[in-house]
């Protein structure tokens, strides 16, 4: 389904559902035009909007191919994005699922790509049918800023919840260890690497280089730009410090379960040494053999208060040893 939004700077109106294939269209290079293209099954559309605007065809195949990395590439007449929004399903097996952008920037047009809704998008395109001009009467590098600045507001209530979940299991792993909590562990381990390889290559996209940005925007747009990276930033340095602490807990729960394990192991060896001698003493004597006085009770309870006589010294001596 193709979207179209239309900013005639001199008039300063907004028009829906432009005909594309108007070749005077844009006239005034304050003129912008915002196509959205989501929820497409094949490749018919796609190919319409590489004719419309001669995009080069590689752009398009990535389009079409899911890729975990965003990414930046400039061409001659304009520059292609590739970025990920996040969907957050804690009780699903996939807790992260990216929600692949392509975006296709001009000095007077953005074509926008994906395939399923966003609420960023949609939130914008319900303000265009509003026809309110905020987002298309500042320029193309703007409409680019609001639709990063929605993406990345997205991600900070994902890191608060991510944040009490690595919270919550300090707190219980000291209480219990379970299988529940390894599993908790792995699909924690998950859900912060799929967020690192999906946001880590955007602080190096809007990080400038030597003071300049990878792709083209005015000196207005600058400050606008400056405070997503630092955003950017600042989410970035939250998933560390999450992969950090995650992995200083699971340590702590591998050496809990050591130390739990080898103290039943411990409990366990020092009753097999108490029964060491028991077994040697009724093996000895339960020996189809003649044995002294073997007709006299008084043998049984000698023998009895003998090895209850040994039960008793080795479980002081092991007292004393304090290996029990």
């Amino acid at each position: 389904m193709i979207k179209t939004y239309f900013y005639d700077a001199t008039r300063k109106q907004l028009v829906h559902d432009v005909d594309l294939a108007q070749k005077d269209l844009i006239q005034h290079e304050d003129d912008l035009l915002w196509v959205d293209l989501y929820d497409f099954s094949n490749e018919r559309e796609l190919n319409y909007l590489a004719q419309v605007f001669n995009f080069h065809y590689l752009a398009v195949e990535d389009c079409l191919h899911m890729s975990p990395r965003a990414k930046v590439d400039a061409y001659d007449k304009y520059y292609f994005f590739m970025l990920h929004a996040l969907r957050y399903k804690e009780d699903s097996d996939e807790e992260i699922t990216l929600e692949q952008l392509s975006v296709f920037l001009s000095s007077n047009y953005v074509v926008t790509v994906h395939r399923r809704t966003l609420p960023t998008l949609g939130r914008m395109a319900r303000e265009c049918l509003s026809n309110r001009t905020k987002y298309m009467n500042q320029g193309s590098d703007m409409f680019l800023y609001h639709i990063l600045d929605g993406i990345t507001d997205e991600y900070f209530p994902i890191l608060d919840r991510i944040d009490q979940r690595v919270d919550e299991l300090e707190d219980q792993l000291y209480e219990q260890t379970n299988k529940e909590i390894t599993e908790e562990f792995m699909a924690l381990k998950r859900t912060i690497l799929s967020m690192r390889r999906a946001i880590l290559p955007q602080k190096r996209m809007f990080s400038g280089l030597n003071g300049q940005f990878v792709f083209q925007i005015s000196k207005e747009s600058e400050p606008y730009y400056l405070d997503l990276v630092d955003h950017i930033e600042r989410i970035v340095d939250s998933i560390e410090g999450f992969r950090d602490l995650l992995d200083g807990a699971l340590e702590t729960y591998y050496s809990i379960i050591t130390a739990r394990t080898n103290e039943s192991i411990r409990v366990l060896a020092v009753i097999s040494f108490i029964f060491m001698p028991l077994t040697f003493v009724t093996g000895f004597f339960g020996m189809n053999v003649p044995l002294p006085e073997q007709e006299s009770i008084w043998s049984t309870v000698a023998i009895t208060g003998g090895l209850m006589g040994v039960t008793g010294w080795m479980f002081l001596v092991f007292k004393m040893k304090k290996w029990i």
